[in-house]
This record gives C-alpha cells, sequence and structure tokens, in this order.
C-alpha cells in the first residue's frame, strides 16, 4: 500500500493514562481533540459528576501501575538509570539485556 509523503506513518494511541499531576481541562482538551481518550483521575478539586469528563477507566489505570513498577526495577540497574550509553541502539540493547535478567 503506498503512502503519500515521506518518513513513517503517525500512529496515535488509543488512550493516554496518567495521574491527578495531569488533570487539567487543557489536557484532556487537547487530547479529545486529538481522538485520544484520557484515563486521568480527578483531582479532589474538580467536581466529580458535573458531566465534563467521560467516566474513569479503572482497568486501563491499573495497567499504569504495572508499567510503573517495571521501569522501577529497570531503573535499579545503574547503566540504564544513567544511560552511560551515547547511542540509542547501544542503550535499548541495554534495555533489553537489564528486562532479560528481570524476566530470569
Amino acid at each position: 500500500m503506498r503512502r503519500s509523503g515521506r518518513g513513517r506513518p503517525r500512529v496515535r494511541p488509543q488512550r493516554i493514562v496518567g495521574d491527578k499531576g495531569y488533570s487539567y481541562p487543557a489536557v484532556r482538551r487537547a487530547l479529545a481533540r486529538r481522538g485520544i481518550q484520557a484515563v486521568i483521575p480527578r483531582r479532589r478539586d474538580q467536581r466529580p459528576g458535573d458531566g465534563r469528563y467521560a467516566p474513569f477507566n479503572r482497568a486501563a489505570y491499573r495497567e499504569r501501575n504495572r508499567v510503573e513498577r517495571l521501569i522501577n526495577r529497570l531503573k535499579q540497574h545503574r547503566r540504564i538509570a544513567t544511560r552511560y550509553e551515547k547511542r540509542a541502539g547501544h542503550y535499548a540493547a541495554m534495555l533489553t539485556l537489564a528486562a532479560t535478567l528481570l524476566w530470569l
């Protein structure tokens, strides 16, 4: 299938998961304009049931915790946390090695 233009095709995520620090109307509007679902819990100072926001997807938010824990465990390796490698390919190889060590 031929594409018009050069480069990699643009791919947008279906949803973005964030913590309460990203719970601002401007962030939600920007994501909605791009057709991206915002999975962000409301802050305590925001009104909960005024109908402005879509219902909160708890199942998708639980996945955020799993990703955060994985990143935390990867960053326990000093070489990953400080990124000694200058080249992206070498850093990706170190990430693969660290993930393999975690998996074993």
